[in-house]
Formats: C-alpha cells, structure tokens, sequence
C-alpha cells in the first residue's frame, strides 16, 4: 500500500518490521516499534503546547536519535519542520525562527564546545514560545528560560491519542512537511517549501536507485538539516526499514571505528568524507569489509576516487547525484552499473517523475552536448519559497520549470554534467557558500568600504572562500582580524579562508564586478605562496 506522510510511513515501518532495529546511538538503540511510540508521545506533548497543524517547529541540533524522534513527533502532530543548520551563530539562528515563526525550537545544550542556548540568548524572536533542550550535559542555566525533554515529554498526557490520531488523518500528500532555508542570488536565505508527498515519493525512489534494502546498516554522517541527512537519511531509510546510526559530525577515526564495530553496510557523504578514509595511515580494509552502498556529489569527483572506493575500500555500488533545496533534495543520480568515468563526469540523469533539461539565455531548450541552464520539472519541485511569491516567481516559470542557476550540458543518454554556477555558489565541504551573504556581512565590518568573495579550490573541503577587501578610507585591513571576526558572525564553512586587501575592485561597464578578473588574481597569489 502506497503512503504520502511521513507518520504514515513510520507506521508502516513500525508495523512491518517492529521489533527489529530502528535507530541507534550509544546507549539507546530504539526498535521501529519503539520510535514510533517515542515519536507519538512527543507528538502529543506538541500538541499540548499549543502547536497547531501547520505551524512551524524548529530543529537546531547534531545529529542524534532526539533529531529523529522530534522531526516524526510534530509532523505526527501536523507541524512543518524548520531545520537550522548547526554551524549557524545566534544571529543567523534567531532570524531563521523570526522568518519562518517558529513557535517552538528543539535544540540541545551544548555542542562541540558551543552553548546554544547562549548562543541564541536574547535574539530568540518573541514568537518562538517554548524551547527545548533535547540533551545536554547539564540543566538549563537560568534566564535562558528553556525545559529539558524529559520535562516536556512530561505534558504528553493532556493530549488525548485520538488527538495524534486525527492530526495524522488529517495530513495528505500536499500538507507541507518542511521549510529549509537556502540562500538565493542576493544571498538572503530563502525558506524552500515542500509536502510530504514529494518528500516520501522522491526518496522512495532515491532508496530504489541506490539498492538501499532493509538489511543495511546506515550510517548518517550527513547532517540532519540538510536534505541530504533528513531525507536521504531518515526518510529514505524508513522507507525500507534499515536502521539508522546517526553520526553528529565527521571525524575520521571515530567513523571507521563505528563502521567497523556495526558493520555499517550504507555510508553516503562528500567525496572528502571517503578520500579521508583512504588517506588514513591506520586504514584496514578488513575492518570496513562491511561497505556495501556509497552515495556522493555536492563537488567534483575525480575518477581515481571513484575507482578506489570500489577497489580498495570494496563498496558495491558507488551512485553520484544532483540536487537541490527547491527540489526536494534530488534531480539525477547515476545508477548501479554506470562506468567509474560516467559516475566522476556527471551527476547522473533524472530520478523517475523527473524531467531535467538545458536553456539558452532565450529561453530555448539548448541540444545535448550544447551548455545551457539547468532546469528541473516534476513532482519534486517545491510548491514556493515561505512568503515570497515574486522569488518563487523567478524561480519557477508558468510551465513549471524551475530555473536552478546552475550551466550544465546533458549528454544524449541524458546524463547531466555541470560545468559552471549562474549565482557563483561555490560548495565547502559539501554545503553551498553563497558570495553575496558573505560580502554583505564583510560590509558591516568598520574596516571595509568593499567586499568581493569568491570561492577557490582547497584539497581538503573542495572550495573555501576568498575575500577580496577595499579598505574604508584611513583604515588598514588586518587580514587574520577580519577572519576571526567572521568567524564570530558567519558559520564556519561560510567563513573566508584568505583575505587579499586591494586598492579597487574590478568593475566591468555596467558596475558588477568581474570576479573571473578575481578568480586569476588569487590564482596568482595562491600559486605564490604555495
């Protein structure tokens, strides 16, 4: 039987394989059966706190088995997931919630040696009513004026379960299940919406490309804000009841040591995450004998990556894909059996349900072989950016496509390889940097009259930002300064990792920077310092 909701499908889950596992992590590992009923009780302390169907929930926190119960609790309650990115500072938080009206926020107390409670502070916008702690070392500081989970969990009593019932009932595959937040053109982030239906028929397909089956084992090292954790993670290893390991943050030794102890069979991620693995001097590929299923992408990939993962590490199938937040995550994958070559080279061709297609700058569909825009038409395409219409507007056309501002040419088996960015986006470590936020933050800074940001190769993260900087007039840039005080504002992978102080930017006749000028320039100076 066919389902369109995410609790329908954890119901289905939980019934046909109930005692079997479900998620683990540490000390709690939790069968399906288990989640489902863990995910019913927060869905009804939800509702005691006033959540109505549709109303936004916001989660802001690693990954972890709370993550998974908390997103399957408010959709069982009939809210809409507001994911926040953990490398996010309190500003950039705070504005997330006040967008989107989060009336209730999950988070945790404290991670890699940030305090998220802190952190977020008196910026918490005043429609967010209630914040929960999902875990932490300690209590809840006063004056923060967060409950822990337990303590919420404690209200799930005054809700009937018949309530949880009718929400459920209610949903239907155009109920929206998600916001996530991407940014644009102008760099300000913009609140992409999708249903439950799409989110459940894409990543029943994704599963179906990658062979992923009930006797994997899946670790999620990709975060769970993005839709690469949440939906090619939680979702799509729901829809075929394999076991979910979440990992809160890559580190190398840590998921070697996990894959070998549970015989992780299912490891998706960047190309970063598995070059790291094979670069590790203690590598033991007894150890990881257990790899079965890899999916990757987000950077270039080269061939030679493509081909150890098969021969040294042993990994079965190897899929590289293409996607983004407006739809739903996932455009075009490669499928099992595609040449290492093919898999390196392209992203892929469309998912089924899915058309992808090549634009000229007059609107034609350009021929295969010939560069154009990417466009993507389908079931997956969001329903608009959160109250925004004029955005959604340009994004997505009266024929439904939607313009991805990304140049790529199809080849005529329709694979798609991309080969440029219209909104020159550049990729870190597997999250999209976009230069217009960057700059607009550089600009704050009392120090600097001009900013031009642009991303550069690193052997480590793909790209890493580079910041060209005018100085306001009488003042002197100190490079590491500048940097430090980005890092206090911006997340990490939006952080500049050069800074270059110059006399004037290059600006073509209609006053936009030609940042390929910028481009040649810090190849210059890279190459000098190398």
């Amino acid at each position: 039987m066919a389902v369109h909701t995410t609790p329908a499908l954890l119901a289905q889950v939980a019934s046909r394989y109930g005692s079997d596992p479900g998620v683990l992590d540490g000390d709690t590992r939790l069968t399906w059966s288990q989640l489902a009923e863990r995910a019913r009780e927060l869905a009804r302390a939800v509702i005691a706190h006033g959540i109505e169907p549709g109303d936004r929930v916001a989660i802001w926190a690693p990954n972890c088995w709370e993550w998974v119960v908390a997103v399957l609790g408010l959709h069982s309650a009939g809210a809409v997931l507001v994911p926040i990115n953990t490398r996010y500072r309190g500003e950039e938080a705070a504005d997330l919630l006040e967008r989107s009206r989060a009336r209730l926020l999950f988070t945790v107390g404290e991670f890699l040696g940030t305090d998220y409670l802190a952190m977020l502070g008196e910026r918490r916008p005043a429609v967010t009513e209630t914040v929960v702690v999902l875990r932490s070392d300690a209590p809840p500081a006063e004056g923060h004026d967060a409950v822990g989970l337990e303590a919420f969990l404690e209200h799930a009593g005054r809700t009937p379960a018949e309530e949880v019932d009718a929400r459920v009932a209610a949903l239907g595959p155009d109920s929206p299940s998600d916001i996530l937040f991407t940014s644009g053109t102008t760099g300000r982030p913009k609140g992409a919406v999708c249903t439950h239906g799409q989110v459940v028929r894409a990543y029943a397909a994704w599963a179906e490309v990658v062979g992923l089956t009930h006797n994997d084992r899946y670790l999620v090292v990709s975060p769970f804000f993005h839709a690469f954790g949440y939906k090619a993670g939680i979702i799509a290893a729901m829809t075929v009841g394999s076991p979910i390991y979440p990992e809160p943050v890559f580190d190398v030794n840590r998921v070697m040591e996990r894959v070998a102890a549970e015989r992780i069979s299912m490891l998706p991620g960047p190309p970063a995450l598995y070059q790291s693995i094979l670069n590790h001097p203690d590598l033991d590929t007894e150890a990881l004998a257990s790899l079965r299923l890899a999916v990757t992408g987000a950077a270039s990939v080269p061939v030679e990556l493509i081909e150890a993962m098969g021969d040294t590490l042993g990994f079965e199938t190897v899929i590289t894909g293409y996607g983004l937040t407006e739809a739903c995550g996932i455009a075009t994958m490669c499928r099992d059996g595609d040449d290492p070559v093919t898999i390196a080279t392209t992203s892929g061709r469309a998912i089924p349900g899915v058309e992808v297609a090549t634009f000229d700058e007059h609107g034609a569909t350009t021929e295969p072989g010939v560069p154009g825009e990417v466009r993507i038409r389908g079931y997956n395409v969001m329903t608009g950016y959160l109250d925004d219409p004029e955005a959604t507007a340009e994004a997505i056309d009266a024929d439904g496509w939607l313009a991805t501002g990304d140049i790529g040419v199809l080849n005529p088996d329709g694979y798609l390889a991309i080969t440029d960015r219209l909104k020159d986006m550049f990729i870190v470590g597997g999250f999209n940097a976009y230069p217009a936020e960057i700059e607009r933050q550089l600009l704050i800074h009392p120090d600097v009259a001009q900013a031009a940001v642009i991303g550069v190769p690193d052997d480590r993260l793909g790209e890493v930002g580079y910041a060209f900087v005018v100085p306001a007039s009488g003042a002197e840039v100190d490079d590491a300064g500048l940097i430090g005080w980005c890092r206090e504002h911006l997340a990490n992978f939006k952080v500049p990792r050069h800074v270059e102080s110059v006399d004037e930017l290059p600006f073509n006749a209609g006053g936009k920077v030609m940042k390929f000028k910028l481009r040649e320039q810090a190849a210059a100076s890279m190459g000098s310092t190398s």
